[in-house]
């Protein structure tokens, strides 16, 4: 029981394919208490109903700050303490540099970048009056590679942002014992990809991936998993791929 009664909350974890919601199954099999929020109320506290009892699912929008900080207000309230937070919640579109709008770039970094950021800093002050915590952050190949195969520019320059925020956290608040990392996964199968990836699209990209084969929502879990527990203690500031050897820098 790698999270035995640890507080983990997870954002956009409702979505039945996602990552996040792999990761929220994994954690309550480690013993973990988790919390998923996400912009869907009925949602969320299904997927929470779905792990078993003494999970909690409720709505949060992490582009509104005043919802991140009701959403760890409630989660301290009811579970008293927050020990994991993974930033899981984010979009994206497909469109060239020239198509994208302002709305487009607005909405797809307020999600992913601004959302990181609001979430993060509403369970850092629990985190530190505990003087524990470990927050994960989800970034993307596209950050590294400039580009992704479904993710617009803007969308590599929010995971890109994301990317140095968590490093900019870990070493603000290293001091106070809480550990701050990235994952940068590669080409997942998820309800995001699932209508864009035909057969042979499948078979051409894994072409290109060492492993041979494209990623599942599992494989980033199990990185989470890792990152959310004491198994990586002496690990802040640091970025782990899970692309299957897709980008090796």
């Amino acid at each position: 029981m790698l999270l035995a009664d640890k507080v983990c909350i997870i954002t956009g974890a409702a979505s039945q394919r996602g990552i996040g919601r792999a990761t929220a199954r994994l954690f309550s099999q480690h013993g973990g208490r988790v919390v998923i929020v996400d912009l869907d109320d009925g949602q969320a506290k299904a997927a929470a109903a779905d792990l078993g009892e003494g999970h909690l699912g409720f709505a949060c929008d992490v582009t509104d700050k005043q919802s991140c900080l009701d959403a760890a207000e409630r989660v301290v309230g009811e579970l008293g303490r927050i020990d994991v937070l993974v930033n899981n919640a984010g979009i994206t579109q497909p469109l060239k540099i020239m198509d994208i709008q302002p709305d487009n770039y607005d909405a797809v970094l307020d999600v992913n970048l601004r959302g990181t950021l609001y979430m993060s800093q509403a369970v850092i002050p629990q985190m530190r009056e505990q003087h524990s915590g470990s927050i994960v952050c989800m970034s993307s190949v596209s950050a590294q590679r400039g580009g992704g195969i479904f993710g617009g520019p803007h969308y590599s320059a929010a995971k890109g942002g994301v990317l140095g925020l968590a490093k900019a956290m870990a070493r603000e608040l290293g001091p106070d014992t809480v550990r701050v990392n990235s994952i940068t996964p590669g080409l997942i199968q998820t309800d995001i990809t699932g209508g864009k990836l035909t057969d042979e699209l499948k078979v051409e990209i894994a072409k290109g991936i060492p492993l041979g084969r494209l990623g599942v929502a599992d494989d980033v879990a199990n990185a989470c998993l890792f990152l959310a527990s004491d198994l990586s203690s002496y690990i802040t500031g640091a970025v782990i791929d899970v692309n299957g050897g897709m980008l090796i820098h």
